[in-house]
């Protein structure tokens, strides 16, 4: 223990100036043990402060910490549990009552009579000292603190108490002496014995010396003895004095004391004061409205530029008071809590007022919107709501600050706005869309046609309608030509290139006024209902949810204000609850254009896809976005069954058995088709869609050419073939179609073998009994007689042969060519132009004829002199004539 209390004095309280007078290891009743000390310690400067310091080992090594102090006049009571049986526990009174156990009862009743002296010499008696043994406090007898000496090793309290330390060195003068004594004796360290009996024999001979001196001078001693007697006298006198000093300073300590802590107490007034000063400006710089904005909020008009701006202020201040961040008690002040009732009933009776003008304000625009309407029914235009949005617009910030204090009347207001403003627009939307059928269907005479009447152009029984206008116009192409087939609405009869543009431009007029309809409205419902509407995640929603019933309702009913991406589905399902008629309608519009001419939906195909592209390039995931996506599925699957359609018809086709076949209709409604196509998708985003519907016409057009060919009776199936062919061949080169390349080279290559085949096939043996006598030659040559040897073959003799070739002089054989000319000019149709082809071709393969005949007769029948009634002249000569003479 003395080791520690050295350490404790050494590390902890030299430092401080202050000295340890007692120690005690204890640890907390009924808890976990962990042990500390307790130290009794004094300051030494004056006024000395007496203090009782916890002191505790720290965790991280083997040095001790200061961890809590209190000074000694705070002490009320000093228990000690039991003043008879030994007991270690103790308990300390200050502001609150510590329990302690001490590590043994010496501890703690040196401990408690450190104290107890203490409280005697500072305190005066302060401290109650309960069920402590009176052997403890025995009182001591009153030293000044002069006479205390200061330092580690020196006396703690009073004269009684112990030494700190029983060591003490040997000072400069003691040991001067004791090294002189020694070197006088040299054997001193040798022979200790020796040394100190001489010591003991030079003592007896000086305390000798003394005595007889003493005796000596007894007179001397009397005198002393009576000087001794009139200083104790003196010394008695001094020392009354000096206790009545005494008492007169203590009772000055006692005054000064009180007056440094009266001087504690006001300055941790002073303190106080300033704080509470501080809190209170902070509430009322925090937490007061001007009457202005009082004024404002109240009575402020919403209709004024002026009026808007002043509440607009006014309730910014007021959020401001409402939201400030109070400090810890404030909201236990009756006057906050005041405050911020009156802040409440401000917020809720502006938040009223709001909520009902501005309904007026969504009432009054609709009102005002259908005055206008009279003026946009002629005219292929909406009306704009500019001026309305930016009426508006003004009370964005109002509205803000609605959503972020009242989210139920900014709720309430958002459910008002989509149902007066949906109706609204469902009424221009529709009468928009009446104008653009007229438009599209022509005078009313014709509308009527279609299944419109009455001056507004209501579309009734538009369905049933088109549907007779489809059999109408198949009937009309029927009756029209008999050549024609049965190719429904696909045939270009009833509507020409500049019908096609104009429906192509009111198209495209309708998208143009819708589009910047939607993203205007979408840019004033983000702005003024405060929504997020822009970096969405990449996709398209293609059917809304109910805004009504659906996850938006679910997830306001908090009241607290959604995350960025609900509000941007906030944003998509507020515009289609807007907007919910312009899809309806835009389907209506597309199928009546496909009733009109089914090759609309090439068109319609592809201003939708541009127009799609462009809302997806601004925000995938937005209402236009969405809606023109779903839209162009509808416009993709009329152009899919305008294909089909195409591919059915040409299954369906009859030919008539009376007349000769010529170019079949579908292969020239392809020709139109790809030519409408080609100019229509220039340029355009989906030609992956057309050249597949490419390759799907282009394999029924070949596999049906052929089934016609087959069935064909009036007409050869190769002429068929070889002029359907020849004529898509040439459409292909035209267009120049770079997905269809490779059925190019094939219907160039069928169009070459059938003409081939029917040159060959109508030719036929011009020289018939010519070709059957070289046909048995040939047949010899095959049984291996030698060529030079057939002449001597009695029935392919040199006679025989002259007797057969007198039978086709050159008027025989121009009279059979002039027939034969004939004939093919009744096979092949005017518009193809293919005779002089086809006629050339027989003329080159008669040529290769003749070039073979008189090859055989050069080999078979040398040296005979035996030639051709005609030459190869005469037969260019005939050609030449009879397709002059035709």
């Amino acid at each position: 223990m003395t080791a520690i209390k050295h350490a404790l004095q050494r590390d902890i309280f030299t430092p401080n100036d202050e000295r340890l007078l007692s120690i005690v290891n204890v640890c907390k009743a009924g808890k976990k043990k962990k042990n500390c000390f307790l130290c009794a310690t004094v300051t030494t400067e004056r006024p000395v402060q007496v203090k009782v310091v916890k002191v505790k080992k720290s965790d991280k090594g083997d040095f001790y910490k200061r961890q809590i102090a209190w000074a000694l006049r705070d002490l009320a009571v000093v228990d000690a549990k039991d003043a008879i049986k030994e007991n270690p526990e103790f308990d300390l009174h200050f502001e609150k009552v510590y329990k302690w156990v001490a590590s043994s009862t010496a501890e703690k009743n040196a401990f408690i009579s450190c104290i107890w002296k203490l409280n005697q010499r500072y305190l005066r008696k302060k401290i109650d000292f309960v069920n402590v043994s009176s052997q403890l406090l025995e009182e001591l007898p009153k030293v000044t603190e002069e006479s205390v000496p200061s330092g580690e090793n020196q006396s703690v309290a009073g004269g009684d108490e112990e030494a700190v330390d029983e060591y003490q060195e040997l000072n400069a003068r003691e040991e001067q002496d004791i090294e002189i004594m020694v070197e006088g004796c040299e054997y001193a360290i040798s022979n200790a014995e020796a040394f100190a009996e001489r010591l003991s024999r030079e003592l007896q001979v000086l305390d000798g010396a003394n005595i007889q001196s003493i005796m000596a001078s007894e007179k001397q001693v009397n005198i002393l003895m009576k000087l001794l007697d009139e200083a104790l006298k003196e010394v008695d006198q001094i020392e009354f004095k000096l206790s009545s000093y005494e008492e007169m300073l203590q009772s000055v300590k006692e005054q000064m004391d009180q007056i440094s802590e009266s001087n504690h107490l006001i300055h941790l007034s002073n303190t106080n004061n300033v704080k509470l000063l501080s809190e209170i400006e902070f509430l009322v710089n925090h937490m007061d409205l001007a009457k202005g904005h009082i004024k404002a909020l109240q009575e402020g008009d919403l209709a004024s530029s002026r009026g808007i701006e002043a509440c607009t202020n006014a309730a910014d201040a007021l959020l401001q008071c409402m939201n400030v961040a109070l400090r810890p008690g404030h909201d236990m002040l009756l006057a906050v809590k005041q405050q911020q009732q009156r802040f409440s009933d401000l917020r809720e009776h502006f938040a009223r007022r709001l909520a009902s003008h501005l309904n007026n304000v969504f009432v009054q625009q609709g009102h005002d919107q259908s005055s206008t309407l009279a003026q946009h029914s002629v005219e292929l235009t909406l009306p704009n709501h500019h001026p309305f949005h930016r009426d508006l617009l003004r009370y964005a910030k109002l509205m803000e600050w609605l959503k972020s204090t009242d989210y139920g009347k900014y709720e309430g207001l958002t459910k008002n706005y989509m149902d007066y403003l949906s109706r609204l627009y469902e009424r221009e939307i529709k009468d928009f869309f009446e104008v653009a059928k007229i438009k599209m269907t022509g005078t009313t005479k014709e509308s009527k046609k279609f299944g419109l009447h009455g001056s507004s152009g209501k579309l009734t029984g538009s369905t049933s309608s088109l549907n007779k206008l489809s059999v109408q116009s198949s009937g009309n192409r029927r009756s029209q030509s008999s050549s024609l087939l049965d190719m429904g609405n696909m045939s270009a009869s009833d509507l020409d290139v500049a019908d096609r543009t104009k429906f192509d431009k009111i198209f495209e007029q309708v998208l143009s006024e819708l589009e910047p309809l939607c993203l205007a409205e979408q840019d004033f419902i983000s702005k003024f209902f405060k929504l997020q509407q822009h970096q969405s995640m990449p996709g398209t929603v293609t059917e809304a949810d109910d805004l009504d019933g659906g996850t938006s309702s679910r997830q306001h009913n908090s009241g607290t204000p959604l995350p960025i991406s609900s509000e941007k589905d906030m944003i998509r399902q507020m515009m289609t609850k807007i907007f919910r008629c312009i899809e309806p309608e835009l389907n209506n519009l597309i199928a009546l254009g496909d009733k009109i001419d089914s090759f609309n939906s090439l068109y319609m195909l592809v201003k939708m896809s541009h127009h799609v592209w462009t809302a997806q390039n601004v925000d995938p995931a937005s209402f236009l976005s969405t809606t023109l996506g779903n839209v162009l599925v509808t416009v993709k699957r009329n152009f899919d069954k305008c294909i089909s359609n195409q591919i059915r018809q040409m299954e369906e086709v009859k030919i008539s058995k009376k007349s000769k076949v010529g170019i079949l209709p579908f292969v020239a409604e392809f020709e139109e088709f790809a030519g409408l196509a080609e100019s229509i998708f220039k340029n355009a985003e989906r030609r992956g869609d057309l050249d597949k519907a490419y390759t799907k016409l282009i394999r029924g057009v070949f596999v049906n050419v052929e089934k016609v060919a087959n069935e064909s009776q009036k007409t050869p199936r190769d002429v068929v073939m070889m002029e359907n062919f020849h004529h898509i061949f040439a459409t292909l080169s035209r267009l120049k179609i770079s997905c269809l390349e490779a059925e190019k080279k094939e219907a160039k290559q069928k169009y070459t073998d059938h003409l081939q085949s029917y040159v060959i096939y109508s030719l036929g043996q011009p020289l018939e009994k010519l070709n059957h006598f070289f046909e048995g030659v040939e047949a010899r040559v095959a049984q291996g007689i030698r060529e030079e040897e057939v002449s001597y073959q009695l029935a392919f003799n040199k006679q025989e042969l002259r007797k057969v070739i007198k039978e086709y002089p050159g008027k025989e054989v121009k009279k059979g060519l002039d027939n034969l000319y004939k004939k093919v000019d009744k096979h092949l149709c005017e518009e193809e132009n293919l005779l002089q082809v086809v006629w050339h071709s027989m003329q080159d393969e008669f040529i290769r004829q003749y070039k073979h005949f008189e090859g055989l007769i050069a080999r078979c029948y040398p040296g005979s002199g035996v030639t051709m009634e005609f030459t190869i002249q005469d037969i260019l000569d005939y050609c030449s004539s009879i397709a002059q003479s035709h």
